[in-house]
């Protein structure tokens, strides 16, 4: 686990953009996306100015991600390929249980990797004709923040409150959307499963923090760079590109770019 320093040094005071409801194609699965406020975010001695933008107001739910995973063939066994920038691949089948058998409808994806939310990003964008995608840090930092500026305090009552930690997870996810908010109206952005986003130089960094994480170590500067003890337990050779069999606390959440 990697703790940075970033910080959000302004916020615009205005929102510019209206939340909107997407409903997923052939289904009646919504996402909810909820507007971000630009501003500026220092992380190291780079100084990102982010532009005003939607984030999912939740994790990305199983009835979200199933969808994907029926709209077309799975990628044989193995497939190592490498993908054009416009493809549309799906996940070979997986030998473990993706949910780890604690829930699915209601409870976020997990298990994913970097190459399959950056795949079902593309499906999603080619069926809505919008640009969806994971946040950039810069981003997933001032959405989590809601308009704090500066150091990052948060009590223990409202972190117990918003954050699903180790301290009262149980050892498991949970559903989404039932702890607090933050100040932005976004659920979970701490704790329950860590997200995937793009670090400055657009390698796969996961934020936040998850449920098996203490609460002490959980905050928005919390980040994870992907390991080989991610799929330790697979017994495919090569390891799968697309499951990780030892990734329950990884999972990933919407970022939609204005037009």
């Amino acid at each position: 686990m990697l703790v940075f320093s970033p910080t959000v040094l302004s916020v615009q005071q205005q929102e510019p953009l209206a939340p909107f409801t997407e409903t997923l194609p052939n289904s009646v699965v919504k996402i909810e996306m909820i507007p971000i406020r630009g501003g500026k975010v220092r992380i190291g001695e780079k100084v990102v100015e982010v532009k005003p933008f939607w984030m999912a107001q939740t994790e990305t739910p199983w009835e979200a991600f199933d969808l994907y995973l029926a709209s077309g063939d799975p990628s044989p066994p193995y497939d190592q390929t490498e993908f054009g920038p416009d493809a549309v691949a799906r996940p070979s089948k997986t030998y473990i249980l993706p949910d780890m058998g604690w829930g699915h409808n209601g409870f976020p994806a997990i298990n994913v990797s970097f190459t399959t939310v950056e795949m079902y990003c593309r499906w999603l964008s080619a069926a809505t004709s919008k640009k969806y995608r994971v946040p950039t840090e810069a981003e997933w930092e001032l959405a989590c923040r809601a308009g704090v500026e500066g150091e990052w305090k948060m009590e223990q009552d409202a972190l117990d409150k918003a954050v699903w930690h180790k301290g009262n997870s149980f050892g498991v996810t949970h559903p989404i959307g039932k702890k607090a908010p933050n100040a932005w109206g976004l659920y979970d952005v701490l704790g329950n499963v860590g997200e995937w986003a793009t670090d400055l130089e657009g390698k796969p960094v996961l934020c936040g923090g998850a449920y098996s994480d203490k609460a002490s170590e959980i905050s928005p500067a919390q980040r994870r760079v992907w390991t080989p003890k991610w799929q330790e337990h697979d017994p495919q050779l090569p390891k799968s590109r697309w499951w990780l069999s030892n990734g329950p606390f990884v999972g990933f959440r919407l970022v939609c770019e204005p037009s």
